[in-house]
């Protein structure tokens, strides 16, 4: 189990750069590691994390009564619980990661030159990655393993609210290391609450750690996007759209509207505004609504749907730009798909949006005009997600716009380099 430091001011920066020196020391072993090395380390690891359930459990137990007695949010309490599913999740979700093709080496382009010259560009490691982040325990074994399939160290720094659970998911990873006879400082957790911890990996750890991924709130996203001095991988918040176009199957809008909000709240694939259509107002936005009502989720509705809904609170200007991570959402009516794109690109953060709707020209209209991440047609919000692409897992979700968009997976922690093959070849 990991040993908690307990000291703070010089005591964590001097821990913190030997983090740093360790990760690195891992890198190059681990950035030519076989992918079978890697896989071993991988199915030890779920191995690990389902004999050990029950240690899991009651580490988590301490931490969810932590959270209660310090009046935590029932969204965060969410995010921070863990039961027998969720530990299920995470050893299939590793599992999935190592069934995944190895990016490591592989050849993304290839051509031949008129003067003989063979140019690849090939896939490596980015390096050491920092990952910070705040309630979800089961992003130290998400994290671990999606940078141990790419060849990458990583330092880990969950927040105080999950220490116990994230270090008894380490310890797990830990034995998978060391079952694969790999580097046991490739996945490491910062084992202090010192907020200063967080600063000395903001400034890249004496030039140790190549890339930071932020998950959790706005606060720490913000921080981290503000004072890092290495690149940053991140979304600020997922103020996500569902747009229901007047050639939307009633059925299937209300089916996806109740599942994209209420499904899972905190997450930030959850819609947090519906768009819908003025053409609906007297057929779909009833029906709609009250399923939303049923299933326990509080309506802001703007002053027209107030009018066809009785059971709403009036929407202000903070709802169309607010993140509520909560039984909540956010209610206009537009005019079309063209007022749909207009209200999206306002007020969007770009992370992901919807369309309910049979009218092909209305779908393209919205991927072509809408500059967000993640677009869906006839699905939920809730798919932003990198398991559901099929990526194994996920650290998070980017919406920047260098290197890495949407799910960061596997093959966003790679970089490139060159190999350049001749026969003796000079330049005039």
């Amino acid at each position: 189990m990991l040993k908690l430091h307990e000291k703070s001011g010089e005591d964590t920066v001097a821990l913190m750069a030997d983090i740093g020196r360790r990760a690195r020391a891992a890198a190059r072993p681990l950035a030519v590691a076989s992918t079978k090395a890697k896989n071993a380390a991988l199915t030890a690891m779920a191995d690990a994390i389902l004999r050990k359930e029950q240690a899991i459990l009651e580490a988590n137990a301490i931490d969810m009564s932590n959270g209660e007695e310090a009046g935590l949010s029932g969204s965060f309490m969410d995010r921070l619980k863990l039961d027998t599913s969720r530990i299920k999740a995470m050893a299939d979700g590793i599992r999935e990661i190592a069934a995944l093709k190895d990016p490591v080496g592989d050849v993304i382009a290839a051509w031949d030159r008129p003067n003989g010259l063979h140019i690849e560009r090939v896939r490596t490691p980015l390096g050491v990655i920092g990952v910070i982040y705040e309630s979800r325990p089961n992003v130290t074994a998400d994290a671990g393993a999606l940078c141990l399939k790419a060849g990458n160290p990583v330092i880990l720094r969950g927040g105080s609210d999950s220490l116990n659970s994230s270090a008894a998911i380490h310890a797990c990873m830990v034995e998978g290391l060391k079952a694969a006879g790999l580097p046991e400082d490739a996945i490491q957790l910062v084992p202090t609450t010192d907020r200063a911890a967080v600063g000395e990996m903001l400034k890249g750890l004496g030039g140790n750690l190549e890339v930071i991924i932020p998950r959790g709130g706005k606060s720490l996203v913000g921080r981290v996007q503000n004072e890092a001095r290495v690149p940053v991988f991140a979304h600020l918040e997922g103020i996500c759209h569902l747009y229901i176009d007047r050639s939307a199957d009633l059925d299937m809008a209300v089916k996806i509207a109740v599942n994209a909000k209420m499904r899972r709240t905190g997450v930030c694939g959850a819609a947090e505004t519906l768009l819908v259509d003025r053409a609906l107002a007297s057929t779909h936005l009833l029906p709609i609504l009250e399923a939303l009502r049923a299933a326990g989720c509080e309506i802001h509705a703007d002053t027209e749907v107030m009018k066809a809904f009785a059971d709403a609170s009036p929407a202000t200007d903070a709802d169309w730009v607010t993140e509520y991570l909560d039984a909540i959402i956010a209610v206009k009516l537009v005019d079309g798909v063209a007022g749909a794109i207009e209200h999206i690109e306002t007020f969007s953060s770009h992370h992901t949006e919807a369309i309910i709707a049979e009218d092909a020209q209305a779908v393209e209209k919205f991927f072509n005009e809408i500059d967000s991440a993640i677009l869906l047609h006839n699905a939920s919000t809730q798919f932003a997600d990198g398991g559901e692409f099929g990526m194994g897992a996920e650290i998070g979700i980017a919406t920047g716009k260098m290197h890495a968009r949407g799910p960061v997976g596997v093959e966003q922690l790679t970089s490139f380099k060159y190999r350049v093959r001749g026969s003796g070849q000079v330049r005039p």
